[in-house]
């Protein structure tokens, strides 16, 4: 879920705001270096740009009084790394917030943090770890991805849980709380998502793979092989 406006005190909402600008400001950095170097990239930075807009504003009710969606940031962050992806998220949320009235800007940071920072960090963790292993691209795709939705919802919970911590238990008990209401519904949508942008991440592999092996995404063995399976 996006955190919505006026939720967090605003101690909390200065914390996040603190942790964001800096990462995003680094993201700006390297988007500038990437984009000198290959401005053929843009395309591919529209289409991951335009899943996480399409797929975070997909508000789903969850029978336990919330809601969820997915956050479409796999394909970004496996495209172009964490911090870049945090600009690409910091730009879709202050949309979502002012026109769509998803989040809002005092928790714009809390918002910034949860989905795109630490859910892409974990997402880049695991292509990380598989990306030059015997590994096929497309579990190593769809486990980035999925992964990257539900860290999200982890550091969303601990973020409600840390400025309203329960009278009994504190936050942990809080913590737990929140993440149970959550895992309802978001442990099935992380596998959808994850499906979803393995299938998105195969179809730009058959139509553009040059990009993906300037980008140094996958190796080129790795992406020649993948298109002989298609």
């Amino acid at each position: 879920m996006h955190i919505m406006e006026g939720f967090l005190p605003w101690q909390w909402c200065l914390v996040w705001w603190i942790i964001a600008l800096p990462c995003v400001m680094l993201g700006m950095y390297q988007l500038k270096k990437v984009l000198a170097i290959d401005r053929d990239a843009l395309p591919l930075l529209g289409v991951t740009g335009g899943f996480i807009f399409i797929l975070s504003s997909l508000k789903l009710p969850s029978v336990t009084g919330s809601c969820s969606h997915p956050t479409g940031t796999g394909l970004s962050t496996i495209s172009f790394g964490p911090w870049i992806t945090a600009v690409i998220c910091a730009i879709v949320l202050l949309f979502q917030s002012l026109f769509l009235a998803h989040g809002g800007l005092s928790v714009l940071g809390a918002n910034i943090v949860s989905m795109g920072i630490v859910g892409p960090l974990a997402g880049f963790g695991v292509y990380r770890l598989l990306r030059d292993t015997s590994v096929n691209i497309y579990i190593t795709v769809f486990l980035a991805s999925a992964l990257a939705d539900m860290f999200t919802y982890v550091t969303t919970s601990l973020e409600l849980a840390l400025a309203y911590p329960a009278e009994t238990g504190g936050f942990v008990s809080s913590f737990i709380l929140f993440m149970g209401i959550f895992a309802v519904t978001q442990v099935p949508l992380a596998i959808v998502e994850g499906i979803v942008l393995a299938l998105v991440f195969k179809y730009i592999l058959a139509l553009k793979p040059e990009i993906l092996i300037r980008l140094n995404i996958f190796s080129k063995e790795k992406i020649e092989a993948a298109r002989s399976e298609i």
